[in-house]
């Protein structure tokens, strides 16, 4: 199963952090590719090149025209396509469903300005997190962590420079002990 996450109408001014920041919470979950609409920003491709090196992994970043031909492409091959949106159903409700479908691949929409009608009726699930308002970030995170059973979120990449070593009071980098915490 390939996952890939859409980020709709990111702008300069004011998502870089964010629209960074999802991508750098999709590779850390799971997903392979990270596709973004709206402005173009190299910011948002310097930022996970950096953190690639450094940490490992690969995520795929495009800045992408056109969500429509996205999501009827990625339909067509026969993948699915989740909106998360905070008047979708909520994920406790269709999480079986999903789980039963999650062979095929995946493609997450995260929604950044005004999120398009249309959007709503081509996506195959719209699904809550919360109905209150909160991040798409943190949605995206138990999005991800939830569809993967926790299988993605702890690990440590065969390409990585910078490994973390798990352990209760110290910071262990690369083995070496660096810093308690």
């Amino acid at each position: 199963m390939i996952i890939a996450v859409l980020r709709l109408s990111h702008r300069n001014f004011r998502d870089k952090r964010i629209s960074t920041h999802l991508a750098l919470t999709a590779r850390t979950f799971g997903a392979e590719a990270f596709h973004y609409t709206g402005e173009y920003d190299s910011h948002i491709e310097e930022s996970v090149t950096k953190i690639l090196q450094e940490w490992g992994g690969k995520l795929e970043v495009n800045h992408i025209k056109s969500y429509k031909k996205i999501i009827k492409d990625w339909q067509v091959k026969g993948g699915i396509v989740v909106h998360l949106t905070m008047y979708g159903i909520e994920l406790s409700d269709s999480i079986e469903d999903l789980k039963l479908r999650i062979k095929e691949d995946l493609l997450v929409i995260i929604g950044g300005v005004k999120v398009p009608g249309e959007i709503f009726r081509l996506a195959d699930f719209n699904i809550a997190i919360s109905n209150q308002p909160h991040s798409e970030v943190a949605a995206l995170a138990v999005f991800l962590d939830n569809i993967t059973e926790g299988r993605a979120r702890i690990r440590n990449y065969s390409n990585a420079k910078i490994k973390i070593q798990p352990s209760e009071r110290l910071k262990i980098v690369d083995n070496i002990q660096r810093n308690e915490i």
